[in-house]
């Protein structure tokens, strides 16, 4: 994303003043797939594609945005109780009423932005718009600087309370947290979280975007959700002398327990959650003893848990799971929440081309359209530019 670009376009629509200019990136999440609000691990990874946007105070009462990829400008009050309409304008909003309840000024302020991650591809472009501006926001009006985790947390109540996605914290955690050159194991219930050097020599991680758009909100990503919650309560009135919180604390002999109570859809959706979570360590310690193998077969079991059981791919995906099978690629599943976006890919380099040659190939005469190739390189967290 050019620099350059993002700041003559804030020159062009407000007073020709510079300001300081934020970069938040999106994440890819090697594995670990709705278990983030079940209170279990994940393994994510900032990228090198994010938002970018240039802020400067007004002296005003009002933030005034200008998208610069939309070609859309909207104006909000900083004490707006209802706040903007337009959905883009809305996580803005969000951010500043949450840094505002942690303790942050926020005054009104001039901003430009734009982006550069594949939108509904999965790789969470709305957190690292929340987390891009709960950065430069922290930075500009706060007297006390909030930890990384506050500005996280931010990102996540903006999803809750002002977008109607009922998120768990992995995205806003890395676009926070990433570094380059490094996956993060974050334990979600405890937040604790390790750095895990990623530089798998002999291969490469690829994406392959479907260009088939998911869409969060409103969707069947708060249906898992309440399945989860359901099958938690359930084990939780069988065992009164335990405390449970989500399905993190529940064990794979309490699920059977309650299967015929809870319904198929539940229990397999649940049955799913537990199995990641067993996942994400195995790959952890297979990445510790560099045994891409094992990370791959891992991938591909997840591919068919989010298929089969969670219920949560689409043909298109399918299809390019299959392709890199066919092709010998190492490990492949869908990334993200699903109903649409891309396949994370772990490649052999000697692999690669033909693999992208075949999907290339095989998706154009099934649907018309080719995936989009995205080359994973692994960055940094938010942070100030200029």
């Amino acid at each position: 994303m050019d620099i350059q670009h993002v700041h003559s376009r804030f020159l062009k629509h407000f007073d020709g003043l510079s300001g300081n200019i934020y970069h938040a990136p999106g994440r890819i999440n090697l594995i670990g797939e709705h278990t983030d609000y079940n209170g279990g691990y994940v393994f994510p990874g900032a990228v090198d594609k994010g938002i970018m946007a240039e802020l400067r105070p007004n002296g005003l009462n009002t933030v005034i945005c200008y998208a610069i990829d939309m070609k859309d400008k909207v104006e909000f009050s900083v004490d707006d109780p209802k706040g903007p309409r337009t959905t883009w304008a809305r996580y803005i909003y969000g951010i500043v009423q949450e840094m505002k309840k942690r303790g942050v000024e926020v005054k009104g302020f001039n901003t430009a932005f734009s982006g550069d991650v594949p939108l509904g591809a999965g790789m969470s472009s709305s957190a690292a718009l929340e987390s891009c501006f709960a950065y430069a926001l922290n930075d500009l009006f706060a007297d006390n600087k909030l930890p990384k985790w506050d500005m996280a947390l931010a990102g996540q109540a903006t999803e809750h309370n002002y977008v109607g996605v009922n998120c768990g914290i992995m995205d806003q955690f890395a676009s926070i947290f990433g570094q380059a050159g490094k996956l993060m194991r974050l334990d979600c219930r405890s937040r604790e979280f390790e750095y895990f050097p990623f530089n798998p020599e002999g291969y490469k991680l690829v994406l392959l975007n479907s260009r088939v758009k998911h869409e969060l909100v409103g969707s069947p990503y708060n249906d898992r959700r309440n399945s989860c919650e359901h099958v938690v309560k359930v084990i939780a009135a069988h065992h009164p002398e335990q405390q449970f919180e989500t399905l993190r604390d529940c064990t794979w002999e309490q699920l059977d327990e309650v299967r015929a109570e809870v319904g198929e859809e539940d229990y397999t959706r649940a049955r799913f959650v537990l199995g990641e979570k067993d996942r994400v360590l195995a790959v952890c310690d297979a990445l510790q003893k560099g045994d891409y193998e094992t990370v791959g077969q891992k991938m591909y079991e997840t591919h068919d848990g989010l298929s089969k059981d969670y219920d949560v791919s689409c043909e298109e995906l399918d299809f390019l799971n299959d392709i890199a099978r066919q092709c010998g690629v190492t490990g492949s599943r869908i990334m993200g929440g699903g109903f649409g976006g891309c396949t994370i890919n772990l490649v052999k380099e000697e692999c690669y081309d033909h693999f992208i040659q075949t999907a290339n190939e095989q998706y154009l005469a099934k649907y018309a359209k080719q995936p989009e190739v995205i080359n994973v390189v692994i960055g940094d967290g938010a942070r100030r530019l200029q």
